[in-house]
């Protein structure tokens, strides 16, 4: 089992920095690298694919587990592919800003970036592994508590995209803050939701050998959110383009996890 652990993680790292170094000469030709964030999601489908087809273990789990990640991948990387390609040829203001940091060696930079990104795929995939790898011919309660975890925060994450998107569809709503459903109750609920599938795959894990030290994924996910590229450069740019009103958001609105508003939030 380890030699066959080994040989999936190995092949899995080659195509994904493969996959990313494609990517990144794609991104310099358009001048858009916001085309990271399709591909970094894409590629779970591929390593779905990839350890489930090598990962040895119980062939229903590799089927199940196999299964969620790339629905889960293949439903977030068509939504960005919507909402990067809807907007080019300009691109997101992190990387736009990320551009500017990095002058004059952008290019070299963001190809490292892209590299990152595939490193980040690969170690944020160890609960797809670890399951896949998984002998144990009977499927166990906390697979099954995984699974209901996950499709709650499957559903959560999708009707915050959509209700995001409608609002920006709506040309009456430009500059304004979306204060619509999941959005009165979390500034970022399309983040909480994501992060609780990485909590959903940790708890599949748990339920195979060696499963518990797939904690740094959700705890990983959950500090590139708060510390890195997730909330704090996504309320930077809204700071910038809507000022009072988003800063009212932030006074009366949970940053994360849905919860009731603070007084003196006006109607969305």
């Amino acid at each position: 089992m380890p030699d066959a652990l080994a040989l999936s993680v190995l092949a899995a790292a080659a195509l994904l920095f493969a996959v990313m170094a494609v990517v990144w000469a794609t991104a310099v030709r358009i001048h858009n690298a916001g085309i990271v964030d399709i591909a970094w999601s894409a590629n779970f489908s591929l390593l779905a694919v990839l350890y489930a087809a090598l990962g040895g273990g119980f062939p229903p789990r590799r089927l199940l587990i196999g299964g969620m990640t790339l629905l889960w991948s293949l439903r977030l990387a068509a939504y960005l592919f919507r909402r990067v390609m809807g907007h080019h040829p300009v691109e997101d203001g992190r990387y736009l800003q990320l551009r500017r940091d990095w002058a004059p060696n952008v290019n070299r930079r963001f190809f490292w970036f892209f590299q990152l990104q595939a490193a980040l795929n690969l170690a944020l995939a160890a609960p797809l592994l670890l399951a896949c790898a998984n002998p144990s011919t009977e499927v166990h309660p906390l697979e099954w508590a995984g699974l209901a975890l996950w499709a709650v925060a499957l559903a959560g994450e999708s009707v915050a995209d959509r209700q995001l998107d409608a609002f920006r569809r709506d040309p009456a709503n430009r500059g304004k803050t979306c204060r619509v459903g999941l959005w009165r109750l979390s500034r970022h609920p399309n983040y909480f939701f994501e992060w609780l599938v990485w909590v959903a795959y940790f708890v599949f894990a748990l339920a195979s050998p060696w499963g518990w030290i797939t904690v740094y994924c959700p705890a990983l996910v959950l500090f590139f959110l708060f510390r890195v590229t997730g909330i704090p450069m996504t309320e930077e740019q809204a700071l910038k383009s809507r000022g009072e009103d988003y800063r009212e958001y932030q006074r009366t609105t949970s940053a994360f996890v849905p919860w009731f508003r603070r007084a003196g939030d006006r109607p969305g």
